[in-house]
């Protein structure tokens, strides 16, 4: 019996650090598929968030490549002299327009058609997109760069299943005022990476289409929005516009693979505020009170914080600054020297949505940390402040009112617990070396 190989080829990925690996891969791998090799050999939690980027240095753009997508056919459109690398990174807001997509797509941004009498919910709206008998469409404000001109200047777009197009007057959506920019299946949406740096955009919030066939600066279609949200209901729109339902599939694959697996996985939405004071335990339904209990947890980790063992196994009743340190320097969450403009591209690159988080040390006060939170698409910073209590030392978020005795708690906490922050923790930065 004779075994015929797959032709293989060797590919080199890099992760944040730009510190790259060069693997061998069959010639029909997916991205997908790549992501799963890089899990499995850095031993990462696989929680779907994992993604191979498309980042083409000389044109300072980049978009995330599509799981289904063949590498093979994304590597064959780079040119040889070009700087062009294969990224490996978390984007939490890879499918997250599926789980809230009226977050997505304002609803002044957004038409459908006439069949859902202007009513848009979850679900209709997704359908909508999803569905090919059905015209969506988005339209509004853009700034774009005219061809072979360093200015830009604004006009009102509209996109449909059709392409992309601006109108010559005003906000006219007649036939004979719209004027065809770019159609999709032969083009992708790409970020671009400094927009007003490289491409004297009046904004950061630019992206562009860029055709499969043609990779030089002067074939991009150069767009830019007014704030992030207007850029992210556009590019998750071409996004769908190009792929439809195969994004649909993407997202819900991983999920029917977990519930054919005898592995438990807990969601968010299964964890609930519990009593256990009583003889018998309960969920406690009303929000206030089960805020009143969360605060209450937080003093009690405070108080148990006074019997925790030291180094030699005895009772301790202060915690010394070197072991507070060493507890949370692991942790993958804690990316100790990040300054503020760091923090924010990193956030920014794995996924502005919300509960995407990580902590840092503060760098205009060397004794205190930062947590940086986004929330709304903003990305938001929060001191964390020590607090000395009769020589033991804590870590407080609220001036003092809520204290624990190392960074994981706090951490551990505010992920079941809101309190004054704008929401839950839930996604973490996380960085790994290839």
């Amino acid at each position: 019996m004779f075994l015929c190989n797959m032709p293989a080829k060797v590919i080199k990925v890099y992760n944040e650090d730009n510190t790259s690996r060069a693997v061998e891969v069959p010639t029909d791998i997916t991205a997908r598929d790549i992501c799963q090799l890089f899990v499995m050999k850095n031993h990462c939690i696989d929680d779907h968030s994992w993604t191979l980027f498309e980042h083409l240095s000389h044109l300072g753009i980049e978009r995330t490549i599509e799981d289904h997508e063949s590498v093979m056919e994304v590597l064959s459109g780079w040119g040889v002299d070009t700087d062009s690398r294969l990224y490996f990174r978390k984007n939490y807001a890879k499918y997250e327009f599926f789980n809230k997509p009226l977050d997505f797509f304002p609803d002044h941004m957004v038409s459908l058609s006439s069949e859902t009498n202007g009513i848009m919910n979850h679900s209709q709206l997704i359908q909508t997109f999803l569905n090919s008998s059905t015209c969506p469409e988005i339209h509004g404000y853009l700034h774009a760069k005219e061809q072979g001109r360093k200015s830009w200047k604004k006009f009102y777009f509209v996109l449909r299943r059709s392409g992309l197009y601006f109108s010559n007057k005003g906000t006219s959506k007649e036939p004979r005022h719209l004027q065809f920019i770019a159609e999709f299946s032969d083009g992708d949406v790409y970020t671009l990476l400094s927009a007003k740096k490289i491409h004297g955009a009046p904004t950061d919030y630019g992206f562009c289409v860029k055709s499969t066939k043609r990779g030089s600066p002067r074939d991009l279609k150069l767009l830019c929005a007014d704030d992030e949200q207007t850029r992210t209901c556009w590019v998750t729109a071409m996004r769908l516009f190009k792929y439809g339902l195969q994004l649909y599939q993407n997202f819900i694959q991983p999920h029917q693979k977990q519930k054919a697996s005898p592995m438990r996985s807990i969601s968010e939405n299964s964890l609930v505020a519990m009593d256990f004071s009583g003889h018998k335990s309960r969920v406690i339904e009303n929000p206030s009170e089960a805020l009143s209990v969360a605060v209450e947890e937080g003093l009690s980790w405070r108080r148990k914080s006074c019997h925790r063992l030291s180094s030699h196994g005895s009772p301790s009743t202060s915690q010394s600054p070197m072991s507070n340190i060493a507890l949370h320097m692991a942790q993958p969450w804690f990316h100790s020297k990040l300054s503020r403009d760091e923090a924010h591209r990193l956030i920014t690159q794995q996924g502005l949505i919300d509960g995407v988080f990580l902590l840092r040390d503060s760098q205009s006060n060397p004794k205190t940390f930062v947590l940086s939170l986004c929330h709304t698409q903003r990305i938001k910073h929060f001191q964390i402040l020590p607090v000395d209590d009769e020589g033991d030392l804590f870590y407080s978020l609220d001036d003092g009112h809520t204290r624990f005795t190392d960074l994981i708690q706090l951490v551990e906490f505010y992920q079941l617990n809101r309190g004054v922050l704008p929401c839950k923790l839930k996604h973490h930065c996380a960085r790994i070396t290839l």
